[in-house]
């Protein structure tokens, strides 16, 4: 008695075939949504990023300011 895998009837092997294209589907939909948030979450924290920056550089000559009067 040998344990070789059988290769499964044509049928068999049809579903097999359609199910894994469709779980490929589902994947690539899944893919694309997690690729647009981080899109969206990159572009957030760049924003973000920039609004900190901006605002550290707001205080810097507000207390150079002070130290000028």
């Amino acid at each position: 008695m040998t344990n070789q895998p059988r290769i499964p009837d044509p049928e068999t092997r049809a579903r097999s075939v359609a199910k894994m294209r469709e779980v490929i589907k589902r994947w690539d939909v899944l893919i694309t949504d997690l690729d647009e948030l981080n899109a969206r979450l990159e572009a957030e924290n760049q924003s973000s990023f920039e609004e900190a920056r901006q605002r550290g550089n707001a205080r810097r000559k507000a207390a150079q300011n002070q130290e000028n009067i």
